[in-house]
Order: C-alpha cells, then structure tokens, then sequence
C-alpha cells in the first residue's frame, strides 16, 4: 500500500532592505533598496542624489576660467575626459582651431588617464570579489607610474585641468616623453602577468561566467556605453564612429564581445583595451610634432563667443557629452552634461532581478561607475 504524503505549502514574506549609501563596495555614496525573496533579489531600486554637488549649475556662476579647474571632479578618475570633452565643445562654439601637437598631447594623456582609470577599476573590483591576499594592489604600482607622469606635466595626481581650451596647460620635456616610452614597453608584461592569476582563475570563473548577462537589446533600450555596451557585442567606439582630434590617423582595434555580455565579459573588454591604449600611446610618441601647445590665451578675462556647442569624448566609461551655450561674456550661460555612468547605472536593476544576494557585487562592480558621474 502506498501511502501519498502532501508536502506543506511554504509562504515566504519578502523583506526590503538598504545596501548603501555607507557601503564601500558601491563605490561611493550610492543606495540601493532591495526587496529580497529569501536570498534571491526581486527588485532593485537605486536612490541617486547623496553627491549632488550642482556641477551643471556652478559651471553657469563661474568664469570660463574657473570652471576649467572645477570640472575634473565629475569624473575624478578621469579628469582628462572632462576637461577635453568640455574644451572641444567651448572650441566648436569660438571657432578655435587646435594646435596640432597638443591634439597628440591630448590623446596620449586621455589614453594613459583611460589605462589608470581601468587600472584602478581592476584593482577594487578584486577587492569586491573578494580577493584580499595582496594581488588588488598589483595594478596600483603601475597605476601610480602613470599618476608620477601627470603630476610632472600639470602638478597634480587627481585633478589635472591639464586639457585647456585652445589646447593643453604645458608642454612636458624630453625627459618625460623616455618616460613614457619605457613604460609602454614594460607595461603590457605586466598586464600577462595579472591575466595569468585572475582570468582563467576558477573562483574568478565562478563569480563572473554567467552572472548579469547584458543583452545588446537591453544596453541599447537603456543608453549604456563604452566597454559595457562593447562587452555585450554592440560595435560603438565614438573614437571609431564619429572620429575626432587624430584617433583617424592611428591604427587600433576596438575590443568587442559578441558571446554572453556577463561580467567576465565585461572584464576581459577593459583589459583589452588597456592594451589598444598603449598602442595608440607609441604611435603618439612616434608621431607627436613639434609647435606650439596653446592657442588661446588663459587668463581670468576668457571669453567665449556667443552661440551654443556640443562635443563628446570616448572616456572609460562610455560616451561623456558636453553642451554649452554662451552668451559672449566671461561667464557660461548654460551647461550640460551627459555623463556615461548615469546610463550605466540605469541598468543594474534589470540585471540583478532574480539573482542572488552574492551576486550583487560581482555585476554592479563590473558596470564600472563613478557616482559624481551619476549625480554631477
């Protein structure tokens, strides 16, 4: 005789809880309300807004001159980008023609800004994973090499305003140009190194094949850009599709995935493009002309004419665009920015929606974002 037993029928309560804005892994003063079905994520709600410091409004009280030096912390990890990205659309407006060999001077300080800003990316994401025994530092040792070239060309380790309108702040001396090149042959052997311990890496496997696929149809609907929408195999590089300064001169491939779109994806396209980086630097340096580095002058009386400008930059994080109006006096009269991890960011709950708790980490990390980006 068979005896038929009917299993209860468990009910589960969901909770809401917070993740941030305190929490060091969200890279910032981000929150995160998650409503939990036992450790499985249902929705994720991202609360903007804790770093809101008024960039877009202090760019219209202050002079053209000032705002140059303010704008490097947006994007503190990118300091280069936003500088360029606001010079070229203040260039568009004034009819300002670039010198040539400080186009080369930008390109070669953006593309080492885009390999420290990925370095240190690599290097905290480690850390999310969970990876504390020392290699997270790894990167950093070359990552300050690069923060040594900056400091010697405008002063600074963090925020350069190196990138000026009408050209670059100073022209860096022979010494530090032998610099750079030795760096560009040191560095790629470094970069075997760390993909020897961490790509192939089983619990790096584990936490990263797979988890928080991003579909080309669901980057797209959502406005993602840069190595995170190249990662989901969408062929977009404004350095490629809307070329500007000499990115048409210089040969470079653009790292672009077309299998999953999860995390290890993500990875291995920031990795790559370290590399394409430090292509495009030796070009740089066998390219760079002689001449001059500035053509309008800085001082406390910068004026820009009347009229409106728009201008983006590829940065590490994607597409940062810049739109200006001025009115021809010292002062902008409008700005706005579009910055790349404000999109970015928009994703993450889709990707998180049925994924457990330990997983939150391993995808937000890899969307790589910076929230002065997000909340400006």
């Amino acid at each position: 005789m068979t005896i038929q037993t009917k299993l209860p029928e468990f009910k589960t309560d969901e909770m809401v809880i917070n993740l941030g804005p305190q929490h060091p892994a969200t890279h910032g003063v981000l929150r995160l309300i998650l409503t939990l079905d036992g450790e499985v994520v249902k929705h994720t709600e991202p609360v903007l807004g804790h770093l809101h410091r008024a960039q877009e409004w202090q760019g219209q009280n202050r002079t053209w001159f000032q705002y140059q030096a303010l704008i490097d912390r947006v994007d503190y990890l990118s300091g280069m980008f936003t500088s360029w990205a606001l010079s070229r659309a203040a260039e568009v407006i004034d009819g300002t023609e670039v010198p040539r060999r400080a186009e080369f001077l930008r390109v070669l300080c953006a593309e080492l800004n885009r390999i420290s800003s990925h370095l240190l990316w690599l290097g905290t994401y480690l850390i999310d994973l969970g990876a504390l025994y020392g290699f997270p530092f790894y990167p950093f040792i070359e990552r300050e090499k690069i923060l040594t070239f900056f400091e010697e060309i405008s002063g600074q380790r963090m925020m350069y305003n190196y990138i000026r309108i009408g050209g670059v702040q100073r022209d860096p001396k022979a010494e530090w140009f032998k610099k750079v090149e030795e760096f560009t042959k040191d560095f790629p052997k470094r970069v075997d190194e760390w993909e020897a311990i961490v790509t192939e890496n089983p619990i790096f496997l584990n936490r990263t094949k797979g988890i928080g696929v991003l579909t080309k149809e669901v980057a797209q609907a959502y406005g993602v850009t840069g190595p995170t929408l190249r990662a989901s195999g969408i062929d977009f590089d404004l350095r490629r599709f809307k070329p500007y300064s000499v990115y048409p001169e210089l040969k470079f491939d653009v790292p672009v995935y077309n299998k999953d779109g999860d995390t290890w994806d993500r990875y291995m396209a920031r990795i790559q493009e370290m590399r394409q980086s430090i292509e495009i630097i030796k070009q740089v340096l066998d390219m760079i002309p002689e001449g001059e580095i500035m053509s309008k002058k800085q001082n406390a009386g910068l004026r820009i004419k009347a009229g409106e400008g728009f201008a983006a930059v590829e940065s590490p994080r994607g597409i940062l665009g810049c739109y200006i109006t001025s009115n021809g006096s010292d002062k902008p009269y409008r700005f706005r920015w579009r910055n790349p991890s404000f999109s970015n960011l928009s994703v993450l709950p889709p990707l998180l929606e049925e994924r457990p708790i330990s997983d939150i980490m391993a995808i937000f990390g890899s969307l790589d974002i910076i929230l002065p980006d997000v909340d400006r």
